[in-house]
């Protein structure tokens, strides 16, 4: 239940020395680095973020106007951590785990400074069902029982990874609340189906093994040529316009992750809010219920308090491996990790702190860094294996990849998928620049695809790659001297690159059909041009001019393929009739 700080000045630990902006100063507080404290009369949440003698600095999760020095500070001796328990599905948050729609409901749009409310519902009950029973016994990070959270997720209720296990004495079942004990072990722990957990603090697992799976994402750009694996990381930058935001929400609506979870982290208000208006209303295309029961939205806007949004990740990540530690796969949509960076270099700028390359903190890698390393493929300590896929968007000003914050994602993240304004303004999309992108995990991931989708992935989406490398070398001959001055095998070449482009990397992110592309016809696609390019070739080998052989009826239908509803049935049709139209040249 929401609730306001009331701070007595008499039982206050510190007093307020000086405000800037969302950086306050205490003196006589007697914390720790990373104690959340309540700061002045209305009691506005803030974290000890330095040190130094009597004086004690905090950055405030909420605006400071209005806050004076002499206000009390309280502190609560406990760091900024996150409730974890059944209930975070189909939730929107703040940056700090502030349960937004519930908020809204006692105080309208516009939310009062100070107010607080859990972040899972601690009234509301839940049908829990034991799986383990007296006698038994049990380990950190063990399934103790499930509660069906929503219609697509069981949460699996685990054993706090920080308690020591023991025999269990006694459990219950049936409905009850996230704070009633379900299970009491012999030692005298008692589980609740509600955690804490610090929010800085990564929680433990075995080990961190290399990831071999691929997290399909039904666009076929990425999954043909820049696949991200399972619990890998990928980096989305790009200039105002060129797609970030729908290519992370088409990731987030389609990607086969069983949990979502969806940072917008400094991003417009009115881009959250398509994201809070559309995902309720989406089907799932994995089990058809609503997208939201298998997904959580943290939302820090632009216009929220900027100390918040360097927070929201660390929020955002916990939650993710909380679920990782059922077992689960999740994917972690950060949009954009820039607007992160720049809150960082906000307040490092208000402490004073040297500043690094364009103002950025000097510990900007190492922060980034710190992100991106809890992504991964883990055994769990309960012998489960999870995953964390983390892809952020990255906003370099005027689409400048050589900014500090691109350039050290680079070096951290292993898949590059590179937005270009160029594309956006003809109107390709995705806009994403296959010269620019690439992908450390394809050679790891091609057994998979060979496997699962065809033996010959790897070749023909090797031959795709040679095609489009040989028409940007083509390009800049054609940008000299013109078209019409290449032999007919170079013309023919860049026919087929055009095919490839237009017929393939593209897709509507808004068709009904063409919006989600599964690997199967993501190849058969690719099949479709590459039989187009080994025929065409036969032909002019026999003599063929090359005008003709671009005049068939059938090559306009490539650029039909996606859109098609059977499409299995209409690319081996138009197979068939682009190899029969090719030889009756010749």
């Amino acid at each position: 239940m929401s609730q306001t700080q009331d701070i007595d000045i008499d039982d206050a630990d510190g007093v307020i020395q000086s405000v800037s902006g969302p950086v306050v100063a205490a003196t006589d507080l007697n914390a720790r680095m990373n104690d959340v404290v309540y700061v002045g009369e209305e009691g506005l949440m803030g974290e000890v973020i330095e040190i130094e003698g009597d004086l004690t600095t905090i950055q405030v999760y909420e605006e400071t106007s209005a806050v004076a020095p002499g206000e009390p500070v309280t502190n609560t001796g406990e760091p900024l951590s996150v409730d974890l328990g059944p209930g975070m599905l189909d939730s929107i948050y703040d940056g700090v785990q502030r349960p937004l729609d519930v908020l809204e409901e006692k105080m309208g749009a516009f939310l009062d400074r100070g107010v607080d409310a859990p972040g899972i519902d601690l009234e509301k009950e839940w049908e829990f069902t034991p799986e383990v029973s007296e006698g038994d016994e049990i380990d950190p990070g063990d399934v103790v029982g499930t509660v069906p959270e929503t219609e697509s997720i069981d949460h699996k209720v685990l054993v706090p990874p920080d308690y020591e296990g023991g025999t269990v004495e006694s459990v219950e079942s049936g409905s009850l609340t996230v704070t009633e004990p379900i299970a009491t072990l012999d030692n005298g722990e008692e589980i609740t189906m509600r955690q804490e957990w610090p929010v800085r603090e990564g929680r433990p697992t075995v080990n961190k093994q290399t990831p071999t799976t691929p997290l399909v994402s039904g666009q076929r750009i990425l999954d043909g040529l820049f696949p991200l694996a399972k619990g890998g990381t990928a980096a989305i930058p790009g200039p105002f316009g060129s797609g970030k935001t729908v290519a992370q929400q088409s990731l987030a609506k389609f990607a086969d992750a069983d949990i979502v979870v969806y940072i917008g982290c400094g991003e417009r208000g009115n881009e959250m809010t398509e994201v809070i208006e559309d995902f309720p209303e989406l089907p799932d295309p994995q089990t058809g219920n609503p997208l939201m029961t298998r997904t959580c939205l943290i939302a820090n806007t632009s216009n929220m308090p900027v100390a918040a949004r360097e927070s929201c990740v660390y929020t955002g990540i916990t939650i993710a491996e909380y679920y990782r530690d059922m077992g689960y796969d999740v994917a972690l949509m950060a949009d954009s990790t820039s607007r992160w960076a720049e809150a960082m270099r906000e307040i490092s700028s208000r402490l004073e702190e040297m500043p690094g390359e364009e103002g950025y903190p000097a510990y900007l890698a190492a922060r980034l860094s710190e992100f991106y390393e809890r992504a991964g493929y883990f055994e769990n300590i309960n012998g489960t294996e999870g995953s964390i896929s983390v892809i952020g968007a990255v906003s370099p000003p005027g689409g400048d990849f050589s900014e500090p914050v691109t350039q050290n994602t680079l070096r951290i993240v292993k898949t590059f998928w590179a937005l270009d304004a160029d594309l956006a303004e003809r109107r390709h999309f995705p806009a994403i620049n296959w010269d620019e992108s690439y992908s450390l995990y394809r050679q790891q991931l091609d057994p998979w695809f060979e496997e699962n989708i065809d033996g010959d992935w790897s070749a023909v989406r090797q031959w795709a790659i040679d095609t489009l490398d040989e028409e940007s070398e083509l390009q800049e001959i054609v940008q000299l001297v013109g078209k019409d001055a290449l032999p007919e095998d170079q013309q023919l070449t860049l026919e087929v690159a055009r095919f490839l482009r237009e017929a393939w990397l593209q897709q509507n992110a808004f068709h009904d059909v063409d919006q989600f592309s599964p690997p199967e016809k993501t190849f058969l696609m690719l099949t479709a041009i590459k039989t187009f390019n080994d025929e065409a070739f036969e032909a002019l080998d026999a003599g063929v001019p090359v005008e003709e052989i671009t005049a068939i009826d059938a090559a306009p239908r490539l650029n039909r393929m996606g859109t098609a509803e059977e499409y299995e049935e209409f690319i081996e049709e138009l197979k068939g009739d682009i190899t029969a139209q090719l030889r009756d040249l010749y």
